[in-house]
């Protein structure tokens, strides 16, 4: 359940969405942004889209996959205008992956690929996990999943954590329920939705199994690796330049070995990480200075506001849990013994 909701909210909800469907006539009704009259906005050229896709650090795999899925599209089309039959194929995805390894990023430049090839009509991304999609009682699931579907027509729907609409532990609550409203809305609306589902690799074939009718639309799977250590360095090293900050000397090898050092699990590997450590070592390197004795805050220079130093990134890891991993030592030469 979402922070701060109490049932009584969800009850408001569905008077509210009840009350949009009295005033609105017709079979499909128009979500609240085309209501207030809003439109989208221009859709970005395809090669604009792809520029960006392949800027992304690593995900090289990620990337040969999507560029796959839209030069089908666009050779169907092709085919469609040499008056060839076209080959239906479904576009809902999985995306397995660990929490920070590219999954919504790469969603959201689809859903523009999507749009700039002509698939669907606006391309954007609307983004929901169990909460935006569960009721608490009766009848609000299926009113609360029509609504997130209805704002996703002509754009990609993309469930985080899909897995936990089917909970392992058996137990009985309304998420199989959000899963039957949304493959049947899928069917309904297959011309105007893009479905994809993701989650932890391990976690999502359970997920798939839990319903027939899932493993037949989801047959599609792009696997999200993993960042490396000099992938994650990269990302750091990219946001270091956006906004204008930069190692002392030496400090880079510290962050290698942070990097190298964090835990191994279904956390770690993550873009996540760079950016967070990042985020706490400007408050290290604020702290550092305001306790500067020797130097007021007024003196400071260019180069003092702009440099992260080695102490700031140990600190920094420190507070998420983290530590350089031990230092590489140089083996000593072995003792070579000679025949004579």
């Amino acid at each position: 359940m979402a922070a701060g909701r109490s049932p009584l909210d969800d009850l408001r909800d569905t008077f509210s969405h009840l009350a949009e469907q009295i005033k609105m006539s017709g079979s499909e009704r128009a979500d609240s942004g085309d209501v207030l009259g809003n439109r989208p906005t221009p859709a970005r050229p395809l090669a604009e889209v792809q520029a960006e896709l392949d800027a992304l650090v690593g995900l090289d795999t990620v990337k040969e996959q999507v560029r796959a899925l839209v030069a089908l599209l666009q050779v169907q089309a092709r085919r469609k205008a040499h008056g060839l039959p076209e080959v239906a194929t479904s576009q809902h995805l999985v995306f397995l992956g660990n929490p920070g390894t590219g999954k919504t990023t790469v969603a959201r430049l689809l859903a523009e690929m999507y749009r700039a090839v002509g698939l669907l009509q606006k391309g954007h991304l609307v983004e929901v996990d169990r909460s935006g999609l569960v009721g608490q009682y009766v009848g609000a699931t299926a009113i609360k999943t029509d609504r997130v579907i209805r704002r996703a027509l002509d754009g990609v729907l993309f469930i985080d954590e899909a897995y936990a609409l089917a909970p392992e532990d058996g137990r009985m609550d309304f998420g199989p329920e959000a899963i039957e409203v949304l493959l049947k809305r899928m069917e309904d609306h297959r011309h105007r939705l893009v479905v994809i589902v993701a989650g932890y690799p391990r976690l999502m074939e359970s997920f798939l199994l839990s319903n027939p009718g899932l493993r037949s639309r989801f047959a599609r799977e792009i696997t999200f690796p993993d960042y490396s250590v000099d992938d994650l360095e990269s990302i750091f090293t990219k946001t270091l330049a956006q906004h204008e900050y930069m190692l002392e000397e030496g400090a880079d090898q510290m962050l290698r070995r942070i990097l190298a050092g964090l835990h191994a699990g279904e956390d770690s590997g993550n873009a996540r990480f760079a950016r967070t450590l990042f985020e706490q070592a400007l408050n290290r390197q604020a702290l550092r200075l305001s306790l500067n004795e020797e130097r007021s805050l007024d003196a400071l220079d260019r180069d003092d506001v702009m440099t992260l130093t080695t102490e700031d990134l140990v600190e920094a890891a420190r507070a998420l849990g983290e530590g350089p991993a031990p230092e590489e030592t140089q083996l000593p030469e072995p003792v070579r013994w000679w025949r004579w």
